[in-house]
């Protein structure tokens, strides 16, 4: 029966079926000739929507919908210059530390993806970059976003596997500064062999800088309070979700007031519409997972791995080739949802501190997030940039090298993701 679900699968994958139907249509084949199936079916997607927690999801969506339109986006794309405009390659490496920013406020690599290709990008092609080189660094440079609270990957792992939210968040923190070091590095090199200058000449004035910090103020405030916040108890990781919502609605509405009241609906039906797509595939992986439990895929998966090596660090780095392959092809919210469960048993027998795998599950999947032929990263940007995939994966070539060697690190060097939550908690 396993056989004929796989069949479906990956017919209905190469299809171009949206992933939710290649899940849903794959399960359903598996029950086809079981009568409790309609039950079994309907239970699950109730079922695997009903977690407390899961609440944080569309309010982090709206958060990050609300810094778009908000004018915070703005004012740290000036910071951000304003720190790094005078390095070689300027307005790449503002991309960069732009991430980091907008990443702690999204969680989300196609929200700041996107920010990057409509702000960014068309700077950068009017001083000289490639269109490709220009998507290249801001699909990439999004990675880091995932990695940061408030992650929407970081909390669904934390609810599929039991793990502290709280932890993940604070253990991200290390990983994201050292991707987007050696994306920073690999972005002077390429502008070295080829000619990307800087804004300007010298750095910026420390008072100019201070000038700029204090513009961005609420945007750079939020963050800290939140992290602040959660640490000392004032809210659990799903209220930090409305928390967040409400912080930006306000500095958005009153202080930056980058929309206007009458824009609050669209921006929340802009909102809706992510977080269905996001629960539909959480609803329809867990039918899925429910034929891999039956068949017992779990306990096959922890065999064969063991059976390979019972040295964790191997294993670790077969469990990386495997889900940068995979991810290639399939969406990563998806496979992580499938896979997570089945991996973390593996951990447990290797004894790898669940925190850990977490962020780096989190990244690998992100950068396959990014990677062609299907990264849903990577066709945001594009479509916004307009630029063809062949450019965009010639020119993110070395993009990817910098991810991997970060990815390398996080992954070999636990005390990376590690030693933050250990020290805070």
């Amino acid at each position: 029966m396993i056989w004929l679900t796989l069949t479906v699968f990956t017919v209905l994958l190469f299809a171009g079926m949206p992933m939710p139907f290649v899940l849903l249509g794959s399960s359903m084949s598996y029950f086809l000739f079981n009568p409790i199936a309609p039950s079994i079916i309907a239970q699950r997607l109730n079922g695997s929507l009903e977690l407390f927690p899961l609440l944080a999801v569309p309010f982090f969506v709206f958060t990050g919908a609300l810094m778009a339109r908000g004018g915070i986006a703005e004012r740290l794309y000036g910071f951000a210059e304003g720190l790094v405009g005078h390095w070689r390659g300027g307005l790449a490496q503002v991309a960069v530390i732009n991430s980091l920013f907008l990443g702690a406020m999204s969680g989300s690599a196609n929200a700041d993806a996107a920010i990057d290709a409509r702000t960014v990008v068309p700077v950068m092609r009017r001083q000289g970059y490639s269109n490709g080189f220009a998507s290249a660094i801001s699909a990439c440079s999004g990675v880091i976003a995932p990695l940061l609270p408030p992650s929407i990957g970081l909390i669904i792992y934390g609810l599929l596997t039991n793990t502290s939210i709280a932890r993940l968040f604070i253990g991200g923190i290390v990983p994201a500064f050292i991707t987007a070091a050696c994306l920073m590095i690999t972005v002077r090199e390429v502008s070295k062999r080829r000619g990307y200058g800087a804004l300007r000449e010298r750095r910026l004035p420390l008072r100019e800088i201070g000038l700029r910090a204090r513009h961005a103020i609420w945007a750079l405030a939020m963050p800290v309070l939140l992290l602040f916040g959660l640490r000392i108890g004032w809210f659990t990781p799903t209220e930090l979700g409305a928390v967040a919502s409400g912080y930006a609605l306000i500095v958005g509405l009153f202080i930056y007031k980058g929309f206007r009241a009458r824009d609050i609906f669209e921006i929340g039906r802009e909102a809706a519409h992510t977080t269905a797509s996001v629960m539909l595939i959480i609803a329809t992986s867990a039918i899925f997972s429910v034929v891999l439990t039956l068949e017992e895929v779990p306990q096959l998966v922890v065999g064969q791995l063991l059976d390979v090596s019972d040295n964790k660090y191997v294993v670790l780095l077969i469990i990386n080739i495997l889900l940068l392959l995979l991810g290639t092809v399939m969406e990563g919210l998806s496979l992580m949802i499938i896979l997570a469960p089945l991996f973390l048993q593996v951990m447990a027998r290797l004894g790898i501190d669940p925190i850990h795998f977490g962020v780096v599950l989190i990244f690998n999947l992100t950068i396959g997030s990014v990677s062609p032929p299907i990264g849903s990263v990577l066709f945001t940007v594009c479509s916004i940039t307009k630029c063809s995939i062949e450019e965009f994966t010639r020119e993110s070539i070395p993009l990817f090298l910098a991810l991997g060697i970060a990815l390398f690190i996080v992954t070999f060097v636990p005390q990376t993701v590690l030693f933050l939550p250990r020290l805070v908690f």
